[in-house]
């Protein structure tokens, strides 16, 4: 944020006026699951409020959540697989997630972000989500006695399947958001569901970031992250139905 630009005519908030500001000018609850909304927004909204007093950028923020996550994906594909592996694995992720959460909100507190740094944003996303599943399938390669799976590379299969569910819904996802007819201005934002913030649970990537916690436990890890990988499949015809429906005019 150089020049130190926004803000009540030139004047430059402190870090409990920006985080004030933050939590007044929220996304839409609705379509968000209950991790995303209590907890890796309140999170980025901390380390937007803080971004700004250090006068980031949201590219240099989105840069920040690429560099956390990216090293996790490196730790998980180089790495043994332990409980510590995991555990480090699974802290850098949530820390780039809710990074992740920060840029976009960082830009509203600036004013609006740019063409250019939306781009970069979800470009970093599609390759955060490729590598990471990419790096499950070389730890199952490369230590198949740990995971259960000696003898049977069928397994190697699950990742594959889970990436091309996880790809598909974001590309369908963001589609939507961009083709939908935008709300009237001034119109009160649409009330959120509680029970659908639950069902959103197991295709939440923050709930996706946590299971790595069980990278240890081998077989634990493999059925935990399968569980998710089969939610993923379930979940995409049911995204891509209503989806669907809400772009079809005939």
């Amino acid at each position: 944020m150089a020049g130190g630009t926004v803000v009540d005519g030139g004047v430059r908030m402190s870090w409990g006026e920006a985080l004030s500001r933050l939590r007044n000018a929220q996304k839409a609850a609705k379509g968000v699951s209950l991790y995303s909304r209590f907890v890796n927004r309140p999170a980025g909204r901390v380390l937007a409020a803080s971004a700004y007093v250090a006068r980031l950028t949201p590219n240099q923020v989105t840069v920040v959540s690429a560099a956390f996550s990216f090293a996790g994906v490196a730790v998980l594909a180089l790495g043994a697989p332990s409980w510590a592996v995991g555990v480090l694995v699974s802290a850098a992720l949530v820390v780039g997630f809710a990074f992740d959460s920060a840029d976009g909100q960082l830009a509203r507190l600036r004013g609006g972000g740019s063409p250019a740094g939306e781009w970069l944003d979800h470009v970093v996303d599609c390759a955060k989500l490729t590598v990471l599943h990419l790096a499950v399938a070389i730890s199952f390669y490369r230590y198949p006695g740990f995971y259960g799976t000696e003898g049977s590379e069928l397994w190697l299969l699950l990742p594959f399947g889970f990436l091309l569910a996880t790809i598909v819904t974001f590309v369908g996802g963001l589609l939507t958001e961009k083709l939908k007819p935008r709300p009237a201005p001034g119109s009160a934002p649409p009330a959120p569901s509680t029970l659908r913030a639950v069902a959103l649970l197991p295709v939440d990537h923050g709930v996706f970031c946590l299971v790595f916690v069980l990278l240890g436990g081998g077989p634990l890890f493999l059925w935990g992250y399968g569980l998710l990988g089969a939610a993923a499949a379930l979940y995409l015809p049911l995204f891509l139905v209503k989806w669907f429906r809400e772009l079809d005019n005939g």
